[in-house]
């Protein structure tokens, strides 16, 4: 059994994939506190159900697209997000399963937890805590070494020092952009309301806006994709199931 949090269809918001309809299937339960989370209520909401019952929805979410696919990819993707999804053991079983069910399969994971046991199909797409986190002593980065061509990496930046954390990560493993996609995304660190037993930003950090890591990016010349959270662009950031 696996403790599921939601599971609806909706646009890719994020990655290179972002704009593609995709089926999501949040897990309960995360080991992090980040401060700037947008998905506490997955901390601990959810029921528990069979992998066989998450295949069966999954398929009738896939129905309607007849098999139709772009590049390669057929729709709906299927995300396996959280919450943090790695925290459960039965998730290496259950991402084995949708792969082998003919669907391209995403799995965002935190960076803190070993990923040794998920299957060489799935896309993983790993979020590295930089400081205003207050949780990036948990990272742990020799995971990177053993990503694959598809897989992406990503950094969410709500500050200079977030910036610079990043900048020496990426110049320290020179390879790491050579061998996937690197993304970054913006957070705005005035506007996260603190709470529900996160961590606070950590004292020092001087928000950013989204210009200033633009122009900086390019003003550094760093092998990145900049991107946007689309999904919070169509629609309200408080609105579940989106």
């Amino acid at each position: 059994m696996i403790r599921i949090n939601e599971m609806f269809c909706s646009l890719q918001g994020e990655s290179t994939f972002a704009g593609l309809p995709c089926y999501f299937i949040r897990l309960s339960g995360c080991n992090l506190r980040c401060s700037y989370c947008d998905t506490a209520y997955a901390f601990a909401e959810g029921r528990e159900v069979s992998i066989e019952e998450i295949l069966r929805e999954v398929a009738e979410a896939a129905k309607p697209w007849r098999g139709a696919g772009v590049s390669g990819h057929l729709l709906p993707l299927v995300e396996v997000t959280g919450g943090e999804p790695m925290a459960q053991k039965e998730t290496p079983e259950l991402l084995r399963r949708l792969c082998d069910g003919g669907y391209t399969v995403l799995l965002e994971t935190n960076g803190s937890l070993e990923l040794d046991e998920v299957d060489g199909r799935v896309i993983k797409i790993v979020d590295m805590k930089a400081p205003s986190s207050g949780e990036s002593s948990k990272n742990l980065p020799g995971i990177l070494e053993k990503l694959k061509g598809s897989d992406e990496v990503k950094f969410v930046l709500g500050s200079r020092e977030d910036y610079d954390w990043m900048k020496d990560f990426l110049r320290e493993r020179p390879w790491l952009a050579e061998r996937c996609t690197v993304l970054v995304s913006w957070c705005d660190l005035t506007r996260t309301a603190q709470g529900q037993g996160l961590k606070p930003v950590p004292a020092g950090h001087h928000p950013v806006s989204r210009r200033w890591l633009a122009e900086a990016i390019l003003r550094d010349c760093l092998p990145v994709r900049m991107q946007v959270q689309l999904h919070k662009i169509l629609w309200e950031e408080t609105e579940r199931g989106r």
